[in-house]
């Protein structure tokens, strides 16, 4: 049995922005550290790490 069997794979992250303009976090409201630019869902740090905890393999 594969051991990744709760990973998503190569999901790409948006870029890393060299300074402001920042992007909106789709869930806050508040900076992230992602380019205004970037087309797509961008999560601040908090919110991304809430994410993650909620989607997190239990077993």
């Amino acid at each position: 049995m594969s051991e990744d069997y709760c990973t998503i794979g190569n999901v790409p992250k948006p870029p890393v922005a060299d300074g402001p303009p920042f992007a909106e976090c789709v869930l806050c409201r508040k900076p992230t550290e992602y380019p205004e630019s970037y087309k797509g869902i961008t999560l601040c740090p908090v919110c991304e790490w809430q994410e993650a905890q909620r989607t997190a393999c239990s077993g």
